[in-house]
C-alpha cells in the first residue's frame, strides 16, 4: 500500500469504509463497524495498550499525568506528532511539547514530515520502535492522513499500542483516533462533518467516530444531525475541551474538566437530547455501549437530595439555579433548575451565564497574584482611594463599593501594562481553558456558569501561582474542617462557591434569586459530602 499515491489511498480508504458499512464488519484499523473477535477480546478498544481522547483546549495535570503513567513513566519515550498543525517544519524543541515536559516527561521526540516517502522510510520511524506513547496534536486531521495514511509510519503508530503503549490526541488529534473520521475535509472548513476520501481515521478505537470542542464551540448537534443518521452502526463519542476518555480494552473512564457525550449507545439518552452525558469519574463500556459506573454512586449526596434543596427553582418563569458538587476530580452533581432547553442542545449548566457578584473577587485576586509575583504590587499595599484599606481588605469587601471595584480594574490594567481584558485572558482564561466566562472591563464584574467555575476550581489547585489563600476568599472552619468560601452577597445570598481543600471537595451554586440562601444550601450539601456517616457529627 505504501507505493500508492495519496489520492489512490484516499479512494481505497473510502471504498473500505463503504464496504464495512455494507458488510457490518471491519478490517484492522479501518472502517466504521466492529469486527468479530474471540470471546473476552476487546471489540472496540485496544487489545493491548491504551487510548486517551481529549476534546482540545487547555489540559489539566490529571490528563498529562495519566498519559505519562500509561506511557511507562517519566523516562518513557513519547513521540509528539504536530503534523495536524499544518506547518512544513517543527523544531525538535517545539513549544507544543512544553506541557508534557512540565508534567515530568523527560524523553520527548517531535516527529513530523509532509513527505510520504519520508514517512515510508525506516529511518523516520526509528523513534517509534522504542516509544511508549504517541501523541497527536491539534490542527486539521486531514494533514495526518495526507502525511501518514497507509505508510510505514501509520503501521508503526499502531505497533506502539500493540506493544502495550498509549496513543492519544487532542482536537484534530482526537478525531484521528477513531476508525470513522469526522471533520476530515482537506480545507480549513471544519464544519464539514464527512468528506469522501477523508472518512478513515487510524482506527485505534474501532467502529467509533470522535468529535471534539463540542461545548466550547457549540457542536453538540453535529454528530446527531449529520453523521449518525447516515452511519447508525457507529458509536459516536465526543468530549469538551480539557476532558478525556481514558480507554483500556473496551472500558473507558472520563477524566478532566467538563463533560463527555455518547451517541448511538444502548442507554437512554438525556431527556430531549440525542446523546447521553457523562461526567468525570463516570465509566462506560464501548462494546456493550452502556454506562458501567456513575461517580455519584460513590457519595451520600444523591440527586434526589439535591433536588429537594432546589424546590423553589422548579416553577416555569421562576428563579433559576445551577449546582455542581465534586470531589477528588469526580463530578457527582451537575444540575440545573428552572432553565429551559438551550440552543444546539447546550447544557443548561453552561448556558445561561449568571452574574457572579461577590464571586468576582476571586478572579480579580488571581490577576493581582500574578502582578505580585512579577513584583509590580503587593496585596498589603494601601489601596489608592484614601480609605487606608489595603488591596487585600478591599477584595474581602468586594461587593460593598462599586467605585472600589472600578479602581481594582484600573489598578490591574495600569500595573499590568495592558488592558484589563487582556490581563484576565492571559492570567486566567487561557491557562485554565475557560471559554464562556466574561468580565466587564469597567466594573470588574464577572458572569459565568458552574461548569466554568469547576475549571476555575481545578485551576486553583493545579496551576502554580493561582492558589489564592485568603485573597478574596473567606477562610473559616466547618465542623472541624478548613473551609474557603465566596458568596454572591456578604450575607451568603444569591451565589456560593465553597471549597474544602483537605478533602479536595467543592460545592458551586449560582442562582438568579437575590433571596436564595446559598450559604445554607451549601452547608447542607457539605454535611452529607464531608460526613456521609450521618448527621450526628
Amino acid at each position: 500500500m505504501s507505493g500508492l499515491s495519496p489520492l489512490s489511498i484516499r479512494t481505497l480508504a473510502t471504498l473500505t469504509v463503504l464496504a464495512v458499512i455494507t458488510a457490518g464488519c471491519t478490517a484492522p484499523h479501518a472502517g466504521t463497524g466492529v469486527a468479530a473477535t474471540p470471546a473476552g477480546t476487546p471489540r472496540v478498544g485496544p487489545v493491548h495498550g491504551s487510548v486517551i481522547v481529549v476534546g482540545g483546549g487547555a489540559m489539566g495535570p490529571e490528563v498529562y499525568a495519566k498519559f505519562i503513567e500509561l506511557a511507562g513513566g517519566p523516562d518513557a519515550v513519547i513521540v509528539d506528532v504536530p503534523t495536524a498543525g499544518g506547518d512544513s517544519v517543527y523544531p525538535a524543541d517545539w513549544r507544543g511539547a512544553a506541557g508534557f515536559k512540565a508534567a515530568g516527561a523527560k524523553n520527548i521526540v517531535v516527529l513530523h514530515t509532509i513527505n510520504r516517502k519520508v514517512a515510508d522510510s525506516d529511518e523516520f520511524i526509528a523513534p517509534l520502535k522504542t516509544a511508549g506513547a504517541v501523541w497527536f496534536e491539534g490542527g486539521r486531521q486531514f494533514h495526518l492522513v495526507d502525511s501518514y495514511g497507509g505508510t510505514k509510519t501509520e503501521k508503526a503508530f499502531m505497533e506502539v499500542m500493540e506493544r502495550g503503549g498509549v496513543i492519544g490526541g487532542s482536537s484534530a488529534g482526537a478525531s484521528i483516533l477513531g476508525s470513522y473520521m469526522v471533520r476530515g475535509a482537506p480545507s480549513n472548513d471544519n464544519y464539514i462533518m464527512s468528506y469522501p476520501g477523508y472518512e478513515r481515521g487510524f482506527g485505534y478505537l474501532r467502529g467509533v467516530g470522535i468529535d471534539q470542542h463540542v461545548v466550547a464551540r457549540e457542536r453538540l448537534a453535529d454528530l446527531a444531525d449529520s453523521v449518525m443518521p447516515r452511519h447508525p452502526e457507529i458509536l459516536g463519542i465526543s468530549e469538551d475541551e480539557g476532558t478525556a476518555w481514558v480507554v483500556r480494552g473496551d472500558s473507558a473512564e472520563i477524566i478532566g474538566r467538563d463533560k463527555a457525550f455518547v451517541y448511538g449507545g444502548k442507554d437512554a439518552t438525556d431527556p430531549g437530547k440525542p446523546f447521553l452525558t457523562l461526567h468525570p469519574g463516570d465509566k462506560y463500556n464501548l462494546a456493550s455501549r452502556r454506562v458501567t459506573h456513575r461517580a455519584i454512586t460513590e457519595t451520600a449526596v444523591s440527586q434526589a437530595f439535591i433536588d429537594s434543596l432546589f424546590t423553589d427553582f422548579k416553577q416555569p418563569g421562576g428563579p433559576m439555579a445551577t449546582v455542581l458538587v465534586a470531589q477528588n476530580g469526580k463530578v457527582f452533581i451537575d444540575a440545573a433548575y428552572g432553565i429551559g432547553p438551550q440552543r444546539k442542545y447546550m447544557p443548561a449548566t453552561t448556558i445561561p451565564q449568571f452574574p457572579l457578584l461577590g464571586l468576582s473577587a476571586g478572579f480579580n485576586a488571581a490577576a493581582i497574584i500574578g502582578l505580585e509575583h512579577e513584583g509590580k504590587l503587593k496585596f498589603d499595599d494601601v489601596f489608592p482611594d484614601g480609605s487606608g484599606l489595603t488591596i487585600r481588605d478591599v477584595l474581602l469587601q468586594y461587593e460593598q463599593s462599586l467605585a472600589r471595584r472600578k479602581s481594582i480594574v484600573s489598578l490591574i490594567s495600569k500595573k499590568g501594562g495592558a488592558s484589563y481584558t487582556a490581563q484576565i485572558t492571559r492570567r486566567i482564561y487561557t491557562p485554565i481553558g475557560m471559554h464562556k466566562t466574561e468580565a466587564d472591563s469597567t466594573t470588574g464584574e464577572f458572569q459565568s456558569d458552574v461548569d466554568e467555575l469547576y475549571r476555575w476550581e481545578l485551576g486553583l489547585t493545579d496551576i502554580k501561582g493561582l492558589r489564592q489563600g485568603s485573597y478574596g476568599w473567606r477562610i473559616d472552619n466547618f465542623k472541624g474542617n478548613v473551609r474557603e468560601s465566596e458568596f454572591g452577597t456578604s450575607d451568603g445570598r444569591r451565589n456560593a462557591f465553597v471549597r474544602f481543600p483537605a478533602q479536595h471537595a467543592s460545592i458551586i451554586i449560582l442562582t438568579s434569586s437575590p433571596t436564595a440562601d446559598t450559604r445554607g444550601i451549601a452547608e447542607k450539601i457539605a454535611q452529607r459530602l464531608i460526613f456521609p456517616a450521618g448527621a450526628s457529627k
